[in-house]
Order: C-alpha cells, then structure tokens, then sequence
C-alpha cells in the first residue's frame, strides 16, 4: 500500500487537519487490544462497570478469569448509599432486596448501574454465533429501576434463553468433575486417538460445505431417511471410502461423542470463520480498508448487516472480503456505527484506518445528518464515501424497468 499512498503516521490523522484534544481522543480510540498471556487475578476489577470484557483477554487464560470472577461472588454493595434518580415525578433507587434470589445480579458503584455477571462472562459465546445478547445487563448497564422486577423478570426469560445458557455454564465450569478436560484425560490413548479422528473428520466435511456453500442440515436427519442431509450424508460418504474413519463415526461413536450434533456443527463452523477473519487481517497486514455495508432481514425477520472489507494487498491487487454478518437490534445509523466498531474492535481493526465507505442510497446509510456516512466522517475524515456501485446498478434496472417492459421481461420474468 505504500506505494500507492503517501502515509502520514499510521491510524493518525494529519497535524494540521486536527487539533490536540482531537488527536487525543483518536489515539484513544484507535488502541489496539492487547491479548495478555499472564494475568495478576488480584489486579482485576471488582466493579462490573469498569471491568475488561471477556472477549479481550486471551482465549487460554478466559476460563481462569471466569472462575476468579466467579469465586469472588457478584459485585453486591449491600450497604452502599445508592443515589436516586428521578423517574417522571418520583425518586427512585436501586433496592438491595434485589440481590436476594438474584445470584447473578451485581451493582456498579462507579455508574450507578446494574449488571449480570453469568452474561458478562459467557456473553461473547452467544454473540459470535449471531445471538442478541442483552446488552442493558452487559455493556451498558441497567438503570430502570421503575421497572426493575419487570425487567428483571424478562432478561431470565425462559428456560432457552441466552441468560439462562450463561447461568449454566457458570455452574458446569465451577464443576471440574464435568469438564471436558478432565473427561479427555480420563480417556485411554486408543480413546484420544479415536476422539481426534472423529473431530478431523467432521472438520474436513466442514471445510469442503463452507467452501462451496452449501447447506448442512436435512428435514429428517433420522437413521430411517433416504436423506438426512449433506452433513451427515458426506461424513457417511467419508466413512466408507475410508474404513479407519468409517468404524468410529455417526452410529459406531460414542452416543454422547459423535461429533456431529447441530451444536458441534456450529462450534466448528465458528471456528472456520474465526481462522479465515485472521487469514484475512493478516493480508490486510494492519494497513488502511473501506468498508462495504449493508443490511436486510434474515429469514426469521431478525435485523443484519453483512460487513465486507476493501483494501490493497501486498502485491496491488485490489481485494475485497466479506468479514462477518452481524444481528443488530435495528437500522438506525447510531446502531450500524456502534456495530460496525463493536466489530472492528473485536478484531483489533481500528475506525481511523477507514479510508472508504460504500453503501446504497438509504437515508440512514447517506443521510447528510444523522445517516452513518456522516457519523463515520465526524470521527474519520478521511472515510471518503461513494454510493454503492451494486446498489446504483440495481436501482437502473429497476428504474429502466418500470418503463420498459422488455428490460422487466429479461431481467425479471
């Protein structure tokens, strides 16, 4: 990229175009995560207002965190002087009878807030995977407290739901008797080689779907149907093409380690997506990119919006990559631009590198106002936007359309 650009210092706008406080607060913005290999237990922060989120510390040590957090009992200020705060004509404060029964309720004294402290430990989990996680009990804190029980009542949700999950995963991780490592070393050598055989073939059926596409689940994926999916029907192929696969697989496996449960499908495509975003920022090699945006309704009506990323390899070539799709709560600009940073930040990709910015014409994409090309720009002067070229072309077609029924029939019909 260097020589097609003369760079100014990396990440950092130009001095004569920003002021001192300006600067300041984009190098703030722009700093890096830090992944830390060792960490003093005793240095972490007891507060949930101020605490480092479980997704910045790395993978190998998260557990650790976890179980001190756990350890240590939710953040609980019984005997704190909660403030109050007015609600419409009344003063209202938050009731430490609350904690009672809420085990994994806890206070921040620093914000005035409330939190949960199972979601703030597993949350990152269900989020990777395209779950909406409450992010009133994780990251910015919950301050209602007209309408605590009720609020309190409808997080818990039912017995599916992501909090719930959390809340069992706590407990299962404080049990050692139950982890998977303890399990594993259980195991006799045969048992580990048979294990790992089973997951590569699972992976290696993974990898060739994701590569070209295609679909994992069937309608009937019982031992009675013709066919019970390209999943399972592929790793049967794999199996009797291959006998030392095929006598430890699907029926011939352990019931309960059969590696190819719908849940154990999404792990390993997660895992997928997480080793090909790092493919990715490695060829980006921490240069500039713009960023192509949309967004649409899935098929179950939830909000997405599918991020692709744009920049120059090392070689010139101009290279553009899809890097995620993400659930959003709605549309709004502010929701996009807190998204799009949420995810940037997760992968140590800093807004200030934003040289580019492509969407359609939407108001809440271009608006002039309040539209997320004007929120980026306010932050990154230097994300110049253009109008979707995709989007531009549909809306002629569109447009020549509705005059020409000929156009109509030949792209349409």
């Amino acid at each position: 990229m260097d020589k097609y650009v003369t760079r100014s210092k990396i990440g950092y706008p130009s001095s004569s175009s920003t002021n001192p406080s300006t600067a300041s607060t984009i190098a703030f913005k722009i700093q890096k995560k830090i992944f830390i290999s060792d960490v003093d237990l005793a240095s972490l922060e007891a507060d949930p207002g101020i605490r480092k989120p479980i997704a910045e510390y790395n993978p190998n040590i998260r557990d650790d965190i976890r179980r001190y957090y756990i350890l240590k009992k939710p953040c609980q200020p019984k005997d704190h002087k909660f403030p109050k705060t007015k609600f419409g004509k009344e003063m209202r404060q938050f009731f430490p009878n609350w904690f009672k029964d809420r085990k994994w309720l806890e206070y921040s004294i620093t914000k005035d807030v409330a939190f949960c402290l199972c979601c703030y430990l597993f949350k990152n989990e269900y989020e990777s995977r395209g779950n909406v996680v409450d992010a009133a009990f994780t990251k910015t804190g919950f301050r209602a407290w007209n309408k605590a029980t009720e609020r309190f009542r409808a997080h818990i949700g039912d017995v599916n739901s992501i909090h719930n999950k959390c809340f069992n995963k706590m407990l299962d991780l404080m049990d050692q008797s139950q982890s998977i490592r303890t399990s594993f070393d259980k195991k006799s050598k045969k048992e580990k080689s048979e294990s790992q055989h089973r997951l590569s073939a699972s992976v290696d059926v993974t990898r060739f779907l994701l590569k070209l596409g295609l679909s994992f689940r069937g309608h009937d994926e019982s031992r009675s149907s013709s066919n019970r999916g390209i999943f399972l029907e592929l790793l049967q192929w794999y199996g009797d093409i291959n006998k030392d696969v095929g006598s430890i697989i699907l029926e011939k496996a352990p019931k309960n380690e059969m590696m190819c449960s719908p849940s154990i499908q999404k792990d390993i495509v997660d895992s997928c997506a997480k080793e090909t975003i790092k493919f990715i920022l490695e060829d980006l090699d921490g240069d500039y990119f713009g960023i192509l945006v949309d967004e649409s309704k899935d098929i179950s009506h939830k909000e997405q919006m599918a991020l692709v990323l744009r920049y120059v390899n090392k070689e010139g070539e101009v290279i553009e990559r899809c890097v995620g799709i993400v659930h959003v709560s709605d549309t709004s600009a502010c929701s996009l631009k807190e998204s799009i940073y949420s995810f940037l930040s997760d992968h140590s990709l800093s807004p200030s590198q934003i040289r580019g910015q492509g969407y359609d014409g939407a108001s809440n994409m271009q608006g002039h106002l309040n539209g997320l090309k004007t929120l980026i720009l306010d932050e990154t002067p230097s994300a110049y936007y253009i109008h979707c070229f995709a989007h531009q072309l549909q809306l002629t077609l569109v447009a020549l359309a509705k005059k020409d029924s000929n156009v109509d029939d030949f792209f349409f019909a």
